[in-house]
């Protein structure tokens, strides 16, 4: 007798259905596991034997086969033990016939009970698109599950309370939907910084569109600090935007049962030890790197020169088309990275270039073979270069309270609106993702402003990517001050932040 048991799968960060394909047959005992499945799908067998024992059934003696289809898809993790368990007890008679609509999925112990797994929010979502009507997940996956909407999700403590529901003796009740509630606590907040008045005017055109963001200045000049405050001014997120950062995380195994669903933009700060792997994703398991995990999010690279040349150049591609594409022997992986970048760096090696104290000891070719480190196309995608001196003692003893980010954001979240309405109808959601079509539409230029660009683009030896950049930080600088057309204060305002001669003091 063959009983088939649904279950879902990942490939990626997406999920898909597998059949568990359960088969017993006579002859010598045997417990096959077919399907191209890895280490731990294989050691599946083991764990299902003892909870099946554990629970007080009888383990069939005879030869079973579980075949997990597709059969040409490699199968991974532990994800399968449930619909194995699901399926040797149907097959052997000791449940009834299964829910058509159901699918389960699950790791065992050996005593029975349930382990979370990863990756259960796209592969609920994947359910949802397969028709399926009911989930059966670990008790501690089933908030998680209930975020997909549409599916009647069971968490299922033990197999012994499963073989029950299954059976109509003690129905399981079906997990709540989880709703956000308070926030673990507050975001740092720009009120901390004192002074750099400069720079946070930066991060305010940079949050209000979405551009990338270099950071210019010696050690303690307040770099990291002012850049970990950038997403506490950035716009929420939408749900479908927190939807697919939080199945990100599920995949990475980072996310939170007790609060699932990512409501804050990502923040990730990867050491500068961190490979190209890391950053982009792939590895044995094809998992995410941190490009993915900061999608929709601030991803932070602190001591840019110190990155190897390679981790640096695999992010050029991404930041064009918000995407990494990851091909490896074990097939090729498209991986969402619509992240904004923010970067730090000393001005050179010893740190001091520039610095009123005199204290830089670097040649001007030891500045310019730091610099050289990072290579002109990866500036040439970074929106906004802006030098953080370093604080003045008056400014430290000020007395008056700088503006809180709850401030800036609302000035932002106006910026986005205006943004929100331009776009409309489009896959465009903040200026710094316009298309060349849409910078043609949204950003003409007056006489003076053709002018002032012209000058500028002859003098600075822009390219016309820079070109591009240029105008959408502009739009960003005018929609800030609510115009409908870009000034020349905006241009000009603009222009000032690709002024790349900072990097060589």
């Amino acid at each position: 007798m063959v009983v088939t048991v649904r279950s879902l799968g990942l490939s990626g960060i997406s999920g898909y259905e597998v059949s568990a394909e359960c088969f017993l047959s006579g002859g010598l005992p045997a417990f096959d596991v077919v399907g191209l499945p890895d280490a731990a799908v294989r050691e599946a067998r083991e764990r299902v034997r003892a909870a099946v024992k554990n629970c007080g059934a009888k383990f069939p003696v005879s030869r079973i086969t579980v075949n997990l289809a597709p059969a040409g898809q490699k199968k991974a993790g532990t994800v399968y033990d449930l619909p194995i368990f699901v399926g040797i007890l149907a097959a052997n008679g000791d449940l009834p016939k299964l829910p058509p609509d159901a699918a389960f999925l699950g790791e065992l112990s050996l005593t029975g009970a349930l382990r979370g797994v990863t990756g259960v929010l796209p592969m609920a979502m994947a359910a949802k698109e397969a028709g399926i009507r009911q989930l059966f997940v670990p008790a501690e996956n089933a908030a998680e599950a209930t975020l997909s909407g549409g599916l009647t999700v069971y968490g299922v403590p033990d197999v012994n309370a499963l073989v029950a529901h299954l059976k109509g003796e003690r129905p399981l009740s079906p997990a709540p939907a989880w709703e956000p509630g308070e926030e673990d606590g507050p975001l740092p907040d720009l009120r901390d910084v004192m002074g750099q008045e400069n720079v946070k005017r930066a991060l305010e055109i940079a949050a209000a569109g979405g551009h990338n963001l270099l950071l210019i200045g010696s050690p303690g000049a307040g770099k990291s600090m002012l850049a970990k405050r950038l997403p506490s001014i950035l716009p929420d997120m939408t749900r479908s935007e927190a939807l697919a950062v939080s199945g990100i995380w599920s995949v990475a195994g980072l996310a939170d049962p007790r609060h699932p669903l990512l409501t804050r933009r990502p923040f990730r700060s990867p050491h500068h030890t961190a490979s190209a792997a890391a950053l982009a994703g792939g590895g044995p398991a094809m998992r995410p790197g941190e490009m993915s995990l900061a999608h929709n999010g601030v991803l932070f690279l602190d001591e840019l020169p110190e990155f190897r040349r390679d981790v640096l150049e695999a992010m050029r591609q991404p930041l064009e088309d918000g995407e990494v594409t990851v091909a490896r022997a074990g097939g090729t992986l498209h991986l969402p990275a619509r992240f904004q970048l923010v970067c730090a760096m000393n001005p050179c090696r010893c740190g001091w270039r520039g610095h009123p104290s005199g204290k830089c000891t670097c040649s001007d070719r030891e500045v310019e073979k730091y610099v050289e480190k990072i290579s002109g196309p990866l500036l040439d995608r970074i929106d906004l270069h802006v030098n953080v001196p370093s604080v003045e003692y008056e400014a430290m003893r000020r007395r008056e309270t700088p503006e809180s980010s709850a401030d800036v954001k609302k000035r932002v979240d106006g910026a986005r609106v205006i943004q929100s309405a331009r776009f409309a109808g489009s896959d465009t959601v903040c200026n710094a993702h316009m298309t060349p079509a849409q910078i043609a539409a949204f950003c003409p230029l007056d006489a003076a402003c053709d002018a002032l660009m012209k000058t500028a683009f002859e003098h600075m030896g822009l390219t016309a990517r820079s070109h591009d950049r240029i105008l959408r930080v502009a739009r960003t600088i005018a929609d800030l001050d609510g115009d409908a057309g870009i000034g020349p204060q905006h241009l000009a305002e603009a222009i000032q932040y690709r002024n790349t001669d900072i990097l060589k003091g």
